[in-house]
């Protein structure tokens, strides 16, 4: 398989409000995407930060829309084949109705839960024009790239799993930790509970995908709401 080449994609960024955060301090997070070039097409994970005023008042966004986005990548609208969402809550399927053309994939319980009331922004699901390429579980999109599921944040949230030509995995996962330091506390927990130096006691017990990934042996883990990467110790 030939090379894939990953680039992030600058969404713009939003205040989450102390009362939303662990030391109660306002904290401005950022939300990137990322573009999969592969040879079979263009893939976009996430599109961006929707609008609402209530919305608009409380997380105080700034936004980058969804052409200026791409634009950065390099790219046009309509050079993206194929969109995933990691979910679909308002700040990752903002620009989902800027993609007629394009399949959105999607998991069965994240679509399900996400056309339930007070779940998104009214309108982002079911924009006129928008169709879901849903999916239950594991997928393959391309030769090397797979959606499986990390659910926690949402029960439907869903990572992406790229096989570079040289054999190289890259995750992208998005909000299935707020942070690369979330990930690498859920690896180390991993690691310690298989050390048989160790003292016996209770340890944090990481979802079940999180060994999944891991095993995959990723050369690094991205993420939607942080600009540092995981990396294997």
């Amino acid at each position: 398989m030939a090379d894939v080449e990953i680039t992030p994609v600058d969404h713009g960024w939003f205040v989450r409000p102390a009362e939303e955060t662990a030391d109660g301090s306002p904290r401005v997070v950022p939300l990137v995407g990322y573009v999969v070039r592969h040879p079979r097409g263009v893939l976009l994970l996430d599109t961006g930060i929707g609008t609402h005023p209530e919305t608009d008042a409380h997380y105080r966004p700034r936004k980058h829309g969804i052409a200026a986005a791409l634009a950065g990548a390099g790219l046009r609208v309509e050079d993206v084949d194929v969109v995933v969402n990691c979910h679909l809550h308002f700040d990752h399927c903002g620009g989902n109705p800027a993609f007629a053309a394009a399949p959105v994939v999607v998991q069965a319980v994240e679509l399900e839960a996400a056309r339930e009331v007070d779940y998104t922004l009214p309108g982002l699901v079911d924009a006129p024009g928008v169709r879901y390429d849903v999916v239950e579980g594991d997928a393959e999109i391309w030769p090397g790239v797979t959606v499986v599921p990390t659910p926690g944040h949402t029960a439907g949230h869903q990572s992406v799993v790229v096989r570079d030509g040289d054999g190289t995995v890259t995750v992208l996962a998005g909000q299935s930790h707020e942070t690369a330091s979330d990930f690498a506390a859920d690896a180390l927990a991993l690691a310690a509970a298989g050390d048989p130096g160790r003292d016996g006691g209770p340890l944090p017990v990481p979802p079940a995908w999180v060994a999944r990934l891991l095993a995959l042996d990723p050369r690094v883990v991205r993420f939607a709401h942080d600009e540092a990467v995981w990396v294997p110790r």
